[in-house]
């Protein structure tokens, strides 16, 4: 008689083999695609988008822009209403305030939390360096989306400094609606003007005193957008692009 092997219920099974990586998906370029044209005023914020024209105009089919549109509207970037269709966000002063709201609420529980844990040392410091030259590479050739990206990169990697997976995960939530408003920042206000905001916060962070760090996020955030009249940004945008709209 064959004698039987009992597996241990409490062992994971081991597994069979890695799972493959895969390469980036057509969604994914599809959401980088419109982020992108987004920050950079190709669309405009109340611009309604065409799931075929936006296929047409990508090289890819419907599918992927119509995923690509679910993911951004479940984070707040494109809106979806009856009779209207979808259309990207509007910003409006309300909108803004909201997310400033939260975004100097979260930064500044983050930074609070880092400063506390010893993370504002030279490690972390070198990193927010690097990425503020980043910046200034991408303001050196005008390149407006990779300014804004990087610009995101900075306050997430702040952020990730505290070391709260919940708090990345809510901030993450709010990256490509930043995005977005930093390019169309970037629009209507010198972006070496916004490097310098950034070299500031680096200074305030290094000496590590708490009150001075959330006052810093406060100016950086709050008072420094609130000088960007985005609202003025976007309706010369639009009437550019009217203006460049051949006639019918």
């Amino acid at each position: 008689m064959k004698s039987l092997h009992l597996v241990n219920p409490a062992s994971p099974a081991s597994p069979q083999a890695f799972i493959k990586l895969q390469p980036r998906t057509l969604v994914h370029q599809v959401i980088d695609a419109l982020v992108a044209g987004a920050s950079e005023g190709l669309i405009l914020p109340g611009d309604r988008i065409i799931e075929a024209d936006l296929a047409e105009q990508l090289g890819v089919s419907r599918v992927p822009v119509r995923e690509a549109l679910r993911v951004l509207e479940s984070q707040g970037i494109v809106v979806n209403e009856p009779y209207k269709g979808i259309r990207l966000t509007p910003v409006t002063p309300e909108r803004i305030d909201q997310l400033i709201e939260v975004r100097v609420a979260l930064e500044t529980t983050a930074a609070t939390r880092a400063i506390r844990l010893k993370r504002n040392d030279g490690p972390h410091l070198a990193e927010l360096e690097s990425i503020v030259h980043e910046m200034e590479a991408m303001a050196a050739r005008n390149e407006v989306f990779g300014f804004a990206t990087a610009d995101t990169t900075f306050h997430r990697t702040l952020c990730s400094y505290a070391g709260n997976a919940v708090l990345s995960d809510m901030w993450e939530m709010l990256a490509r609606q930043m995005t977005i408003i930093f390019g169309l920042s970037a629009l209507g206000k010198p972006m070496t003007a916004i490097v310098e905001e950034h070299w500031e916060l680096i200074r305030v962070f290094r000496c590590g005193k708490v009150a001075d760090m959330a006052r810093a996020i406060s100016d950086h955030i709050d008072v420094e957008i609130h000088k960007v009249d985005l609202e003025k940004i976007i309706a010369e945008r639009r009437a550019m692009a009217q203006r460049a709209t051949p006639s019918a």
